[in-house]
């Protein structure tokens, strides 16, 4: 029995010491994880090879764990706009790279301005006589635009490529809403404030279909001329104005009837297009793959061409997404998030700060939070710009109204000055199944609001003079930022939306420009030359989760990886949104909101954008609500 309790011990012990062992190793390898950065020694030249299996977006949204363990896929992948064109730009002037390549075949959009920037980024390329080269198998609008400033464009011979133009048809709950029973109070102010619309009736008022036919008309002359400017070649009447008679005259070819009308230059697979590059660059020295050609990834690009940091900083805060309130973000504006980040950087002596807004807008409460914390700054008596990207409408606006001088670009979508709030009530729903409410009341408000008893005259009246009295203010902001009276502003305001060139003939806007531009006349406001200053992004700082799920999940460099479609699947992935804009719109109507400032008629996804995993997730549960009530 000693003999026995000595092995017995013993197997425990090396039980003991394997289990600290693999711990050990476990947590060795995730601090690895971790710390791993791209290194700038992975350049390996050739070409810069830009694999975009994602969407374009300002702000790069933050990786949640536990939703990617859960639903065992990372989100689709992201890429910052700045950093593409600081990349592309870098490769410009840089000798190692011959040549940029575009991998559009897993692109699923980005916001018009963005792709206009990458754009004048690419031509600058060419312009260094340096060739760019891009495939997929098959394009629509935004990535038509990107590889439109590409010097070849190749096409996969079962692909195409098709031009459809911004708009569409959005949802309207009027009648659904009737048949249910449930009474949506309306309380907004502004003739042109459409975002309360889908909640009233079937279908978009005269005055929301002016606004939108006015502005989607600007945001497509915008991208036609882009398009043509850089492919003067391109019969984009034809393709877009006679698409049927387009592609019967190539026998329903799609690729074919591309090149006809020049929207590619070649037809061949991805091997073949490999090859031609390979012919520039020469081939891939570390991969034998079929096609292959030497590259350098844009992480290791990235990390090897690291923004300057000289001078004096020039603070850049970023405000992209819903404008919500809390903490939320990146992806989402959190108001708490942004006011904090904005006075973390108070210590900081900044010579000057520029508001990046991209967002469509949202909560009154949170977009009075940043303005607040922008004004902490101004109070400092430092110059403030904004820039303004794809979006910056309703409370993108409200925030912006603080700067010195706004910047925007011809694509920019900006105004929507307005407010709203919708309160649900099941007075009737609930009749219908003999439930009535009963009660002692002290004051006309008490209970109130009741969403199962209904609002009283009351409470609609002071809801209502709540709102009148926020847009009121807005209009104040909005005319002492612009050096206006607010019946000037009100005339155009009303929750009317306008395309950044109109909004800056009627005054919204200062000037077209970019962020370097509103970067730049900051400098010179601050007293500061060429090299004597730098942009520090306030909040920057990379998501150590981010890497960790990649390499558990299998997944490349900027996310999930999403498939290569084919035309047909490209043209119906612009409608995999659909749920994802139901959910949003049952999320705004039966979650517990205050005033808000937010565009409808602002695109909220990129053309063709993937649902990342947490917009599935919430809409599986919300559509399991919606599914309850209908079938009750």
């Amino acid at each position: 029995m000693n003999f026995a309790g000595k092995v017995w011990r013993l197997l425990v012990g090396i039980k003991d010491a394997l289990a600290l062992l693999f711990l050990l190793l476990f947590f060795m390898g995730l601090y690895a994880v971790l710390t791993t950065r791209p290194s700038p020694g992975q350049v390996h030249g050739g070409a810069l090879l830009l694999d975009l299996d994602g969407s374009v977006v300002e702000e790069a949204s933050q990786t949640d764990p536990l939703q990617v363990l859960l639903s065992q896929e990372m989100p689709a992948g992201e890429f910052q706009a700045r950093d593409l064109v600081r990349a592309i730009d870098a490769a410009a002037t840089d000798n190692r790279i011959e040549a940029v390549v575009l991998d559009l075949s897993r692109f699923l959009g980005g916001g018009q301005v963005h792709l206009s920037e990458i754009g004048a980024a690419l031509d600058r390329v060419r312009a260094a006589k340096k060739p760019v080269l891009a495939f997929a198998n098959a394009y629509v609008d935004d990535g038509m635009m990107l590889a439109s400033h590409a010097s070849e464009v190749w096409v996969d011979p079962l692909g195409g490529a098709v031009v459809a133009g911004p708009g569409g048809d959005r949802l309207y709950y009027g009648g659904l809403l009737e048949r249910l029973k449930v009474k949506a109070h309306v309380f907004r102010v502004g003739t042109y404030k459409a975002a309360v619309e889908p909640f009233l009736g079937g279908g978009m008022s005269p005055e929301a279909r002016e606004d939108a036919g006015a502005l989607y008309s600007a945001l497509w002359e915008e991208w036609k001329a882009d398009v043509k400017k850089a492919r003067p070649a391109a019969n984009l009447a034809l393709v877009s104005g006679q698409p049927v008679e387009w592609l019967a005259a190539a026998k329903g070819n799609a690729a074919l009837a591309a090149r006809q009308a020049g929207l590619v230059d070649k037809i061949g697979d991805r091997v073949a297009f490999g090859q031609r590059v390979a012919r520039i660059v020469g081939p891939d020295e570390w991969d034998s793959v079929p096609g292959g050609f030497a590259h350098t990834d844009l992480a290791p690009w990235l990390a090897a061409n690291k923004p300057g940091k000289q001078g004096k900083a020039i603070g850049v805060v970023t405000i992209a997404g819903e404008i919500v309130d809390g903490d939320e973000g990146p992806g989402k504006a959190g108001g708490d998030r942004i006011a904090g980040l904005l006075d973390d950087a108070l210590d900081d002596d900044l010579a000057g700060l520029v508001v990046r807004v991209d967002s469509p807008g949202g909560s009154v409460m949170a977009s009075e939070e940043i303005r607040r914390a922008i004004l902490r700054h101004k109070a400092r008596k430092i110059p403030i710009a904004v820039s303004m990207g794809n979006v910056a409408a309703s409370g993108g606006y409200w925030v912006s109204t603080p700067a010195q001088r706004i910047f925007a670009e011809p694509e920019t979508i900006t105004g929507s000055i307005g407010i709203f709030a919708v309160v649900p009530t099941f007075e009737n729903a609930l009749g219908q199944w003999g439930v009535t409410t009963d009660g002692v009341k002290t004051t006309p408000l008490s209970g109130q609001p009741d969403l199962a008893a209904g609002l009283t005259p009351e409470t609609e009246t002071m809801i209502q003079s709540v709102i009148e009295n926020g847009y009121a203010r807005f209009l104040s902001l909005v005319a002492k930022s612009r050096g206006k009276s607010p019946a000037e502003i009100d005339r155009i305001a009303q929750g009317r939306v306008w395309a950044g060139g109109p909004a800056r003939q009627a005054g919204l806007v200062d000037q077209f420009g970019g962020l370097d531009d509103a970067l730049a006349w900051t400098a010179q406001q601050a007293g500061l030359k060429d090299g004597e200053w730098h942009a520090k992004f306030l909040g920057s700082k990379t998501d150590a989760y981010h890497s960790l799920l990649q390499a558990l999940m299998g997944s490349g460099e900027a996310g999930g990886k999403a498939s290569a479609n084919d035309l047909v699947a490209l043209l119906t992935a612009r409608q995999a949104g659909l749920t994802q804009r139901l959910s949003a719109d049952l999320d705004r109507l039966l979650t517990t909101r205050g005033a808000e400032a937010y565009c409808l008629s602002c695109p909220r996804e990129p053309h063709g954008a993937a649902m990342s995993t947490r917009s599935r997730a919430a809409d599986s549960g919300l559509m399991r609500i919606l599914g309850t009530l209908i079938r009750d």
